[in-house]
């Protein structure tokens, strides 16, 4: 453990998470954290997204003509 905590690599939120889960729990609360997690992961994407939408003044218009548009390729022909 004492490696893990010493990693260079981690950020201080995860060695603080990995301090906070040293002790096994319940798997029905390991669950709910992990649950919570991807919430939060979501709204953080949701976010970001809000913003490039905002900056590059994309509407839901936008979204609509694009599902509409033909982006696939053409077969490749044999030779």
């Amino acid at each position: 453990m004492e490696t893990v905590l010493n990693n260079p690599q981690l950020n201080e939120q995860q060695l603080d998470m990995i301090r906070l889960l040293k002790k096994p729990m319940p798997e029905k609360y390991f669950m709910q954290i992990k649950r919570l997690a991807v919430q939060l992961l979501g709204q953080q994407l949701d976010d970001t997204m809000d913003k490039w939408e905002k900056k590059n003044n994309i509407t839901e218009a936008d979204y609509e003509k694009l599902s509409k548009e033909h982006h696939r390729a053409s077969p490749k022909k044999r030779q």
